[in-house]
């Protein structure tokens, strides 16, 4: 069982014991307002001298003592029902532990892998590198002919020059488990198929970071050493980031602590794609160290963000500047009918043009 089922087990949980206490405490008030009308009406029965009156006001004092001991009993039967539930969220929460350790371990074992298999690409192209420089010296040490050696050596540049260059897309989500749950799954696939239909596909590379809590987004950095970072999940309308903490509940990240993060660990961010409500205050704050960073100036629908993003990709791996790619993310918003297109708001940082920033240009579409 995945970590999301068991997480709607535990939301379904807290539910049921949320009704159950409203019960308990209605049952409560019911329960209290009979005992006091039963003692009511035996002080009133002290008070008369009248033997009807008396005898009227124990029987009203009986039968409020018996819807009171009813009360009672309802009451004990949902105190039961109430122990019951606690003991199945206990359980649940339990096995959501579990298993959302079982799921870190995965992919810290897969991001292992991956960084493995990016040292060995890297590897077999510094080889590839080292090949045809060889093939050039060779070719000038052999060719006597001035003209042929003049053509085999432009040759042999021009298929180093079409070695692309590659980005990474680093996408960090958080959807801490007192939040509203966004479909940020639904965002990343997106993202990706964009990516693959686009024509300098091979030169984006996509990186997912999820659950992340605030001191991941220092590790995921170093460890990717992203182009662009991509943030998906939830912003406070006080500007702030909404990560994810030890206990899975929400972790409020400052702006300022945000931007100086970012500045600090890698040089090579060319943009920051913050892909949150509210997070306009974000990206004006990491565009004094970043060339460039999208932010929402209020909330954002959960399928506009999902449109807006995976046109912005799918721009960016056509090779257009951000400043395109930008308006082109608008106009899918626009298309699609969705009266959201002026929520995401582009910034630059000084010395920055977004209409000259081009972030995947391969060596062959230069």
């Amino acid at each position: 069982m995945s970590s999301d089922s068991y997480r709607r087990q535990v939301i379904s949980y807290q539910e049921k014991i949320g009704k159950l206490q409203n019960e308990k405490s209605r049952c409560v008030t019911k329960s209290s307002g009979a005992l006091m009308k039963a003692n009511a009406a035996k002080q009133a029965a002290a008070r008369t001298k009248t033997v009807s009156t008396i005898q009227s006001k124990l029987k009203e004092a009986q039968r409020y003592e018996e819807e009171y001991a009813k009360h009672q009993k309802e009451l004990s039967k949902i105190e039961n029902k109430l122990t019951d539930e606690m003991k199945r969220k206990d359980s649940a929460d339990k096995n959501l532990q579990r298993e959302l350790k079982k799921e870190a371990t995965l992919a810290q074992q897969m991001a292992l892998r991956l960084a493995r298999e990016q040292e060995d690409r890297a590897r077999r192209l510094e080889n590839a590198a080292q090949q045809h420089e060889s093939e050039l010296h060779s070719i000038s040490y052999t060719l006597q002919d001035h003209g042929q050696l003049h053509r085999l050596t432009q040759d042999a540049i021009d298929r180093l020059s079409q070695l692309p260059e590659k980005i990474t897309v680093l996408f960090v989500a958080a959807n801490p488990l007192d939040q509203e749950q966004l479909r940020l799954d639904e965002e990343a696939r997106a993202i990706q198929e964009m990516i693959r239909k686009a024509k300098h596909r091979d030169s984006v590379e996509f990186r997912s970071h999820w659950a992340a809590r605030p001191p991941d987004i220092l590790q995921a950095v170093n460890e990717h050493d992203p182009s662009i970072v991509h943030f998906s999940g939830h912003g406070s309308e006080e500007g702030e980031m909404v990560m994810q903490g030890n206990d899975g509940e929400s972790k409020l990240v400052t702006k300022e602590a945000m931007a100086f993060a970012l500045a600090t660990c890698s040089e090579n961010i060319k943009l920051v794609f913050f892909n949150t409500c509210y997070s306009k205050a974000q990206a004006e704050a990491v565009v004094k160290h970043i060339p460039a960073a999208i932010g929402m100036n209020t909330s954002i629908g959960d399928v506009a963000a999902r449109i807006f993003s995976s046109q912005f990709y799918s721009a960016i791996g056509f090779g257009h500047s951000v400043k395109k790619a930008f308006d082109q993310a608008k106009a899918a918003l626009m298309l699609e009918g969705i009266p959201e297109e002026d929520v995401p708001e582009l910034f630059c940082g000084e010395g920055f043009d977004a209409r000259e920033l081009i972030i995947v240009k391969p060596a062959h579409a230069q």
